[in-house]
């Protein structure tokens, strides 16, 4: 695999390797994914920049598919995270169709649904996970997972090609970008980044009714520090509050035991 080339303007993100090596220098037979090996994922992956939205639609179904089972980080996982990461500003993905008639129902362009799997996927290694790993398995829990080690290692790498997404023209894209780099920016060399995802996040806040969209930045932004109470509606707080209740009678169903395996 293609080694990155630090930024000069910023020595925390990282260029990513050119799709075309991620592809071809992978040795992706070799890879570990849910059902054996990746020795299908190049096909799949390459028919991600079809021309045509339907097979293009297929694709993205049947690339990311392959590396996505229980909340688990693969050995395949981290290539194609690199590679999606790699593609998001290729003229076949930004050349989607981003609105729709009304007579249709909405089309969700691949790009969108990129950076929900990037978003998701870094949510499966973020510091939550890594703590929960640690306190189930041991201070050593990271050195046994080097699939988890391997993608967090590459956050500012895959953070470099969502970060310009926040500007997106399009309001779906901007919020799966927000909702993507929240977890990436938990990277030491990113922190710096905070501030402005924060300004994206109250932003989103005063218009996006999405409530997982609207989950992940509350508890971002209660993460690094920020008052929330402003910002939270009716919703939030009643969605708080079954999620409270939840947590209390999974401890009673199982005495006392109420964190579930993130991954």
């Amino acid at each position: 695999m293609t080694n990155s080339r630090s930024r000069t303007h910023n020595p925390h993100l990282q260029e990513l390797p050119h799709y075309q090596a991620l592809l071809d220098g992978t040795d992706w037979a070799s890879l570990a994914t849910p059902c054996g090996t990746g020795e299908s994922l190049p096909t799949a992956l390459a028919r991600l920049l079809n021309p045509d939205p339907v097979v293009r639609s297929a694709a993205t179904d049947d690339a990311l598919r392959k590396v996505t089972h229980q909340n688990t980080i693969y050995e395949a996982t981290v290539p194609v995270a690199l590679y999606v990461a790699a593609i998001l500003n290729h003229p076949a993905i930004a050349a989607d169709d981003f609105g729709h008639d009304a007579d249709t129902p909405p089309h969700r362009p691949t790009l969108v649904r990129l950076l929900e799997w990037l978003s998701a996927t870094a949510h499966d290694a973020d510091d939550e996970c890594v703590a929960f790993g640690e306190r189930h398995y041991g201070d050593g829990f990271l050195n046994e997972y080097g699939e988890m080690r391997a993608f967090r290692d590459l956050r500012p790498a895959i953070f470099s090609a969502v970060h310009p997404l926040l500007g997106h023209d399009n309001t779906d894209v901007r919020a799966a970008a927000l909702v993507a780099a929240v977890p990436l920016a938990e990277h030491p060399g990113l922190t710096t980044y905070r501030a402005e995802l924060v300004d994206h996040a109250r932003r989103l806040l005063t218009t996006s009714t999405d409530r997982h969209n609207r989950d992940r930045v509350l508890d971002a932004m209660k993460a690094w520090g920020h008052d929330t109470s402003d910002l939270e509606n009716a919703d939030d707080i009643a969605a708080r509050e079954r999620y409270a209740r939840l947590m209390a009678e999974r401890t009673s169903w199982t005495g006392g035991y109420s964190e579930d395996p993130p991954f």
